[in-house]
């Protein structure tokens, strides 16, 4: 079961979507408003940090995918619970394969450092994509 399935199950204490283009000078609105959304809930200040940098690095894959032009439109979803916060980051770009970068950083390529920095600062992630473009649901817990 994803996280955005098992979030489904608990009552969301509210959900924000917002679309930004998929340019590099927007990727700051998407830091603030999820960094808005997470300080409602008991995150630290650093937490947020590490919430708003895995998101421009999200943002920023997306972009990166598409040859650094305008890549559409990217949609962020932030749903916030009572001990977590899940975020989804989807673009519409032709199935690159984020997950797949995972492995070696060997080749200091950006696109492998970025999903390395996400997957270290947040719970869990997961990365879907295909023909309709890449999907990207992270997880951060409030520490208890």
């Amino acid at each position: 079961m994803t996280p955005a399935a098992q979030s489904a199950e608990r009552t969301s204490h509210g959900t924000v979507e917002l679309k930004i283009p998929g340019r590099a000078e927007w990727v700051a609105v998407a830091r603030l408003a999820v960094a808005a959304v997470a300080s409602r809930l008991r995150f630290s200040v650093d937490e947020i940090d590490d919430i708003k940098l895995a998101i421009a690095e999200a943002c920023t894959n997306s972009i990166q995918s598409a040859g650094g032009v305008d890549a559409g439109v990217i949609e962020i979803i932030c749903d916030a619970f009572e001990n977590e916060l899940c975020v989804v980051v989807r673009d519409h770009s032709r199935g690159h394969q984020l997950g797949a970068k995972v492995g070696s950083l060997a080749e200091g390529r950006t696109e492998e450092l970025g999903v390395f920095l996400i997957r270290a600062l947040m719970d869990t992630v997961e990365y879907t994509s295909d023909a309709r473009g890449t999907e990207l649901i992270m997880t951060k817990r409030v520490t208890p």
